[in-house]
């Protein structure tokens, strides 16, 4: 059975218990952990935007709580034109966890799906991220004029 094939039915069944009124837009996510077992999550929407939990963070918790620590591959499941990513702090969370050749899969419910290794994704946002480090050191902001002083 290809891998898809086995996360797909347990996104599918955590996102139909999504909590997602204010948007409407309910997400699944099922991780293989390095074990092997599957792990599901879905979102949980807040009306102070944005304390609620994504399914990729949900998932992660629950393979978290069950004493794990490495996803070989995750599967995030939407009902969307396109099959959708992780945001970027869900990419972060993924990456804490990836095991080396992780993929993550996205598909919508027709089945439809993409792969995407992770560390490509997140290696490139890391890159640009660190450039514009490199450019803030290169022109700091003057004494009292950060977020740190409350300016920001």
């Amino acid at each position: 059975m290809h891998a898809i094939e086995e996360l797909f039915p347990a996104a599918a069944a955590a996102r139909q218990n999504a909590y997602a009124p204010y948007s409407r837009f309910p997400v699944g996510a099922a991780i293989r952990s390095g074990s092997g077992a599957i792990y599901s999550g879905a979102n949980v929407e807040n009306a102070a935007y944005p304390v609620g939990t994504c399914a990729e963070a949900a998932a992660i918790a629950a393979m978290v709580n069950a004493g794990e620590r490495q996803i070989a591959e995750i599967l995030i499941l939407a009902e969307s034109a396109e099959p959708v990513m992780p945001c970027g702090a869900c990419r972060q969370r993924i990456f804490e966890f990836a095991m080396k050749d992780m993929k993550v899969h996205s598909a919508d419910s027709g089945g439809c799906a993409r792969e995407h290794a992770v560390r490509r994704a997140l290696s490139a946002c890391l890159r640009a991220a660190q450039s514009r480090l490199k450019r803030a050191d290169a022109n700091p902001l003057p004494v009292g004029e950060g977020a740190a002083e409350g300016g920001g």
